[in-house]
């Protein structure tokens, strides 16, 4: 076992693609070569909150990952929203209508029961709980079958620390460094760590990422070369959130009521005011996926500049604007590059 600790996953990518060149070994995968940890690993953010990732390498998708965020955290399943985002999404799906490992669902729906809130109620009556166990994995639906989404992130535990915060640990029997562990995985257990952090009004403690095969898939790993062990997009500093260029908002208020509320407003073809009564992350939500909305419905220089005109109105300093702005202008700058051809 190897344990990487890390402040946030923006300074995890550069550990674990170093761990990897150093130690890790060629295997063959149903999906082409990997590089493999010759032992498992844990990954262990002490500011999880700080979930997204910068390295323009990566060139991480902050619209998915805060969408499929909360489409998970609503217990949801479905494929269609998700392709606005990523159409190779439809490649995981045996119907082409639901996920059958879809996590949000197995939270929420599909035992029977919201394991979530009884999670909250668990630890709530009892602070010093040991069993506040959220399973993904079921035995039945997935140890012999032929689905092409089988859960890789098994089961999470959540245990109130002496400090008094919530901290978090999720097991996974196979970890993409890069697509996965460094990547959505991060946003989306996070998310779910201060979702119940703030139903039982804790602090977000610590969260730990138990990976049993921690690879990385050798054509991809290539394209990550260029990032530097110590040096982030800002010079000498090693993130943007430790150089405080960017922090990221704090979940506030009825959270179901307001995840319930942003996935209303489906495809996200306004900006609701509400008479300015939006949470910072609500407007915040809203300003990210009706900005993508923009870039998919426009054409020409309006994809950008329209999408681009809206993110600018925010604060750039917000984690999720600040990524937002950079993957629009990137996409700009090959489309100006290619003469303004798609």
């Amino acid at each position: 076992m190897r344990v990487i600790s890390v402040r946030n996953v923006h300074q995890a990518l550069p550990e674990g693609l170093r761990l990897l060149k150093e130690m890790g070994v060629r295997r063959n995968s149903r999906n082409g070569p990997v590089i493999v940890a010759p032992f498992p690993v844990s990954t262990v953010y002490s500011h999880p909150r700080e979930r997204v990732l910068f390295w323009p390498q990566r060139d991480a998708n902050p619209f998915l990952h805060l969408y499929e965020s909360l489409w998970m955290l609503s217990g949801r399943n479905d494929v269609d929203p998700l392709l606005r985002y990523a159409k190779q999404f439809a490649e995981y799906s045996d119907d082409g209508k639901v996920f059958h490992g879809a996590y949000g669902y197995r939270w929420k729906r599909a035992f029977g029961l919201d394991q979530i809130d009884l999670i909250v109620r668990q630890l709530a009556a009892n602070p010093e709980s040991r069993r506040a166990v959220l399973q993904m994995w079921d035995t039945h639906a997935d140890l012999s079958s032929p689905s092409k989404d089988i859960p890789c992130n098994l089961v999470i535990t959540f245990q109130c620390s002496s400090r008094g915060d919530l901290d978090m640990v999720v097991f996974n029997r196979s970890n993409d460094i890069i697509w996965g562990a460094y990547g959505a995985n991060a946003v989306h257990f996070s998310m779910l760590q201060e979702y119940i952090a703030h139903k039982l009004q804790r602090p977000v403690g610590t969260y730990t990422q138990v990976s049993v095969n921690y690879h990385a898939y050798c054509a991809i790993l290539e394209r990550m070369a260029p990032i530097p062990p110590n040096q982030g997009i800002y010079g000498r500093i090693i993130d943007p959130y430790s150089g405080q260029f960017v922090r990221p908002t704090p979940l506030e208020g009825d959270l179901d009521y307001w995840i319930s509320l942003i996935l209303y407003h489906e495809p996200f073809e306004t900006v609701p005011t509400l008479n300015g009564t939006l949470p910072g992350w609500v407007r915040i939500s809203f300003y990210m996926l009706h900005a993508h909305r923009l870039w998919m419905i426009n054409e020409g220089s309006e994809k950008y500049s329209k999408a681009l005109e809206l993110l600018e109105c925010a604060d750039p300093g917000i984690d999720w604007i600040a990524a937002g702005l950079q993957w629009i202008r990137r996409r700009k700058e090959r489309w100006e590059a290619k003469g303004g051809k798609s």
